[in-house]
């Protein structure tokens, strides 16, 4: 198994998702959105899986900074070019992907 969380330190689901593994004494590897966001071999993978829909954080401070609500925009390059219009945790194991604090799906990936 070779887990990925993508997220940003502040976030409390990121955190949590941590956590999980931590406790389970699962190795994940920790990729800080704020440092490095996803290529765009990872983003068309996790894309796949959960859908470019699911991807941006329509709620979060970033996407209300960045006045998206009211500009026509292309998700993907938005995504690409700003990491912290991600919805986190995106937590990866090979080709499979979650958004957001999802256990009841990791404990499946075993």
């Amino acid at each position: 198994m070779n887990i990925q969380i993508y997220g940003t330190k502040k976030c409390q689901d990121t955190r949590k998702a941590e956590r999980y593994f931590k406790e389970r004494a699962i190795p994940y590897q920790f990729v800080d959105l704020t440092v490095r966001g996803l290529s765009k071999g990872e983003l068309d993978k996790v894309k796949s899986a959960v859908g470019l829909e699911n991807l941006m954080d329509t709620a979060g401070k970033e996407y209300a900074r960045r006045n998206l609500k009211y500009i026509i925009h292309d998700r993907e390059e938005m995504l690409l070019a700003h990491p912290l219009l991600f919805k986190t945790p995106i937590v990866r194991n090979g080709a499979r992907a979650t958004v957001g604090f999802r256990p009841e799906i990791w404990q499946d990936w075993r």
